[in-house]
């Protein structure tokens, strides 16, 4: 039989069915299945639990397919709840209840106590200076966030489009196709102040403004989510948890722009996304928000997914639309911009995921709400990974104009082992160190920019009083180095030397001319490199160099560092416990570990980013921190 054509009544009479089956879903088990907490047993947690209630005769359902939902404990695969260091989570509504660290022999005592009993297990709570907190929205890590593009993440069947349509998805495609025009979509994300969540913060809406104006033919919309920056999993958890908002806005974006085809690019290492895609793609097509003649309009969209080889200079949009290509990632020369000359050499939108999750609730509610928030030149939210030497890790989302001391001492409840601050590195390799006198210095783009830094994408590195600055910033060019795609000579040659040197200095064996030759080349690469990533690749340096320029000359010329006592420490291999299994090897991320198979492997701690993956994978115990 044909399948029906998807009109606009058809869909609103889907929303409406959605809306009364969520109505009736007043119980809920909501197991957080984002990368993080199934990597900590998320899954078995929930198939043991949802077990146990079926074995007391309790009425259970997974989706809102089921008219049946009356009184079921509907159990939901969340996305990322952001709590990541607190995973496995598990949240039981409506009471609210948030358990942390589950394990599989937490579970028994969760079914008979909480959801059968009503009773609260204290020591699945989260503990905060000895105080217990019973729901998430008490929790200062979720309080004092403001969740606009993440609000669904941990709180939605990330695959159940049926529940995305309920919660007025698609409701803003409705609104942007059939009521306005594509030069009124354009005027509402530019009157809303939305501008890239990737880094470069420009006008969401001029750029597509631009293609739009550009001649009629061939055009592209392409969603940026190769996330490569150290510690960053912002756009990844938005892709595992709410993949249907990207489609949307990346349907209103290319509406907007008179396109017909678009490309989601996303590392090969987020596997879980791809899935989560793939199937939202497959949904969306299946009953017509995705194909030819949607709603019975003329307007048509395929949507494609691209993966890529994790190379972080994709992350910048020619290399990224080279790669798609099929040809080597790796920038070109600008002008001509994306927007006149991108994909296939057409017309491109271009925008990463963070961005594209915000347009259709910017539709649904109007500029003048996205503008509530925010700042005058920085309106709306941002989402940040909160990683490093603060209590409370995560990912976060809060208003652009909130301080760094708000976030790490409100949100992230402060330093470890009640250390003393010392410095945030905000934006990746291409970011900068922010100090303690920036921490009332308002998380927006102009106000960074200022002081020679970036919001980037996102990610968001505390450090303490114990760190070195010096090896901070060398660890940072390592990585650069070794992303950098080596067009240009700048950042091919200009890197390695700045390497050289940090190493050197690292090692107490640079001289005060070493420092003058950093800053020289720091200024030469961020002036003749050929793309943005290039240009920005020095920041760490120079802001550490301006910072901490005490912390080089206790290295150049005490000879002594009383952060590293002039020596990097990692982590080491026992030659009498490695059987040369491989493991270690086969899991380095940064491909640190070298030996042959059956013989003790070694540790290059120059490449050792202490990330702890070879450690949870040796069978034997072999691996260990330096003394």
């Amino acid at each position: 039989m044909a399948k029906r054509k998807l009109t606009r009544e058809r869909l609103d009479t889907m929303r409406a069915r959605a809306k009364s089956l969520l109505a009736a879903d007043t119980r809920e088990v909501l197991i957080c299945a984002g990368t993080g907490c199934i990597a900590g047993g998320s899954l078995n947690i929930y198939k043991k639990i949802k077990k146990l209630c079926e074995a007391r005769g309790l009425k259970t359902c997974v989706s809102l397919h089921n008219e049946e939902t009356d009184g079921a404990l509907h159990f939901k695969k969340t996305g990322c709840h952001g709590f990541c260091e607190m995973g496995p989570l598990l949240q039981i509504e409506p009471d609210g209840i948030l358990y942390t660290h589950v394990r599989l022999e937490d579970c028994e005592e969760i079914v008979e106590k909480t959801i059968v009993g009503g009773e609260v297990i204290d020591r699945l709570l989260y503990k905060l200076g000895g105080k217990s907190y019973a729901k998430d929205s008490e929790i200062p890590f979720y309080k004092l966030q403001k969740r606009v593009v993440l609000e669904n993440c941990g709180s939605t069947d990330a695959e159940d489009l049926d529940e995305y349509i309920g919660r007025d998805g698609y409701l803003a495609f409705e609104k942007a196709l059939f009521e306005m025009t594509d030069e009124q979509i354009c005027q509402e994300i530019l009157d809303s102040g939305l501008r890239g969540r990737g880094g470069a913060g420009f006008p969401a809406g001029r750029k597509w403004d631009s293609v739009r104006r550009q001649p009629k033919g061939k055009k592209y919309v392409v969603c940026n989510g190769d996330e490569g920056d150290p510690g960053a999993f912002m756009d990844r958890s938005i892709m595992e948890g709410n993949p249907h908002a990207i489609i949307e806005g990346m349907l209103i974006a290319a509406l907007a722009a008179g396109s017909d085809e678009g490309y989601i690019y996303v590392r090969a290492e987020y596997p879980l996304a791809v899935d989560r895609l793939r199937t939202a793609i497959a949904k969306a097509e299946a009953i017509g928000i995705l194909g030819d003649r949607i709603m019975g309009s003329d307007f048509s969209f395929h949507l494609h997914i691209n993966r890529g080889a994790g190379a972080f200079v994709c992350g910048e949009g020619s290399a990224l639309t080279a790669s798609i290509e099929g040809k080597r990632g790796m920038p070109r020369v600008k002008p001509p911009r994306t927007v006149e000359h991108g994909l296939w050499a057409q017309p491109t939108v271009l925008n990463n995921v963070e961005t594209y999750a915000n347009v259709p609730l910017i539709i649904r509610n109007g500029a003048k709400w996205f503008r509530s928030f925010g700042t005058e030149k920085s309106s709306g939210t941002k989402a940040f990974a909160l990683t490093g030497n603060v209590v409370n890790t995560g990912l976060i989302e809060v208003p652009m104009g909130a301080t760094l001391r708000e976030i790490i001492f409100d949100i992230g409840g402060g330093i470890k082992d009640g250390k003393k601050f010392k410095a945030v590195q905000i934006g990746g390799p291409a970011g900068g160190c922010l100090t303690e006198e920036h921490l009332d210095l308002p998380l927006d783009f102009d106000s960074l920019k200022s002081v020679g830094a970036i919001i980037g994408s996102g990610g968001l590195v505390v450090m303490d009083e114990d760190t070195c600055m010096v090896e901070t910033a060398r660890f940072f060019m390592s990585f650069t180095q070794n992303e950098s795609c080596g067009k240009c000579v700048p950042c091919r040659e200009g890197t390695k030397r700045m390497l050289e040197i940090l190493t050197r200095i690292v090692n107490n064996e640079g001289t005060m001319e070493d420092l003058d030759m950093l800053e020289s080349l720091s200024q030469t690469i961020s002036e003749a490199a050929l793309c943005g990533l290039g240009q920005a690749a020095c920041n760490p340096v120079k802001s550490t160099l301006k910072y901490f320029r005490d912390e080089y000359l206790a290295h150049v010329r005490d000879k002594h560092c009383p952060h590293c006592n002039g020596r990097k420490k990692g982590l080491v291999i026992d030659p009498d416990k490695c059987k040369g299994c491989g493991k270690c090897r086969k899991n380095c991320p940064m491909e640190a570990i070298s030996g042959e198979t059956r013989k003790p492997h070694t540790i290059d701690i120059d490449k050792c980013i202490k990330c702890g993956a070879c450690l949870s994978n040796c069978p034997f115990g072999a691996i260990s921190e330096e003394a």
